[in-house]
């Protein structure tokens, strides 16, 4: 996942996406990203002078709360080379606020440092009594991320076994990995293996009936919607797909035969699953559909975005749909694909709307793919036009 900035970096954060590469706007201020703990095995940032001493290195245990057990921060500035007074206190202030983190030096050379994350909380517990920064407390929850105010602290693992958690790269990482494996059993599986595989699903609230059921609903989900689309892809214009309601990230996961990207949106006050989704080797983040908020992203950005169920839940709040169909298609690239799976009163209600939006009905089918499925539930795809304004509406050649 690419951060960047939307201040000042928002046109290459539009590169990066329109490469296919996933990226989100947005800052390390004082709210927390908006990813559950331990979501990354890395963290790269290069010269981008952040002051990560800044309130207490509060940034810093940003960065160590979605890291994982055995993650990486790739750090590469001149304070990490030190050539001056100014950089070499930055550096020593750092230094030493890491290492009461419990992070090590795993590899340094010229203006480029590599810290590694402990693989448990022995380090932190045995520290002196009154060390900053502290443990955070019991009753923080660390994958809170809508809204929630960063905290200066670190973030205790979970007594589960550590090998759950980690997915380290090379080195001298895999003898811990495998000594690990060997005292307490398999952990999380190499990719795309990842995708089916879940050791902590019950301790999240799920169980691997239901994870296995809902892949397969998808994946009949998915080779559907590829049908309906049929002739209208062309070669490699799918690139960045959105599903609007990730859910377990069974839509993405569904997809992993074919080039595509895919941003799984976890509602704010849906189902916790983003930590699944980072634990199936997959990418999202937390937004909130509901009122009038922007998407952190640039316009005209996604080639596909699937909404599946998210006007029902609209509807029964209260809200415009007509609000959500504008953002809709702020984000969406000219040409590209809106998949509605919702109920029939739904669907005839969007395409009330048609005649306002520079858009096109590409295909509508009935969707009874499951027995879970409610039989008034429609597939309806929806193509945006190439829209002119010295011409209106007109159709790409």
């Amino acid at each position: 996942m690419s951060l960047a900035a939307n201040d000042v970096h928002q046109n290459q954060i539009q590169f990066a996406l329109e490469r296919g590469i996933p990226a989100y706007l947005g800052v390390l201020g004082t709210k927390r990203l908006p990813y559950p703990s331990r979501s990354f095995e890395l963290a790269h940032c290069s010269r981008f002078r952040i002051d990560w001493l800044q309130r207490k290195g509060i940034l810093l245990l940003e960065l160590d709360r979605v890291l994982r057990p055995g993650g990486y921060f790739a750090y590469s500035s001149p304070e990490a080379y030190a050539q001056d007074e100014e950089d070499l206190r930055i550096w020593r202030a750092m230094s030493a606020l890491v290492e009461r983190m419990c992070w090590k030096i795993a590899a340094k050379r010229n203006q480029t440092v590599i810290w590694v994350k402990p693989l448990t909380n022995d380090c932190s517990m045995q520290r002196e009594p009154g060390t900053y920064p502290p443990m955070c407390k019991s009753d923080d929850d660390p994958d809170a991320v809508w809204g929630v105010p960063m905290e200066a602290c670190i973030t205790p693992y979970s007594s589960l076994s550590m090998l759950e958690e980690i997915n380290i790269g090379s080195g001298h990482a895999l003898s811990i990995q495998s000594e690990i494996r060997r005292a307490r059993g398999s952990g999380l599986a190499p990719w795309p293996a990842r995708l089916t595989t879940h050791p902590r699903l019950a301790d999240l609230g799920y169980f691997d009936e239901m994870f296995v059921k809902d892949m397969e609903v998808w994946q009949r989900r998915v080779e559907n919607y590829w049908n309906l689309l049929g002739q209208h892809i062309e070669s490699d214009t799918v690139r960045n797909l959105m599903d609007m309601k990730g859910n377990l990230g069974s839509f993405a996961a569904a997809l992993n035969n074919k080039n595509v990207r895919v941003m799984n949106v976890v509602p704010e006050d849906g189902p916790k699953t983003l930590k699944i989704i980072y634990e199936s080797g997959l990418i999202g983040t937390v937004h909130n559909w509901y009122v009038k908020n922007f998407f952190s992203t640039c316009p005209r950005i996604y080639d596909l975005l699937h909404a599946w169920t998210v006007f029902s839940d609209i509807e029964r709040k209260d809200c415009s749909i007509v609000d959500l169909l504008i953002e809709m298609d702020r984000i969406l690239r000219r040409k590209g694909f809106i998949i509605v799976h919702d109920k029939r009163s739904i669907v005839e209600l969007i395409k009330k709307y048609f005649g306002a939006l520079p858009r096109e009905s590409v295909a509508t089918a009935e969707s009874q793919l499951d027995s879970e499925q409610d039989e008034d539930d429609v597939v309806f795809i929806i193509q945006k036009k190439m829209w002119l304004t010295s011409e209106g509406l007109k159709e790409s050649e």
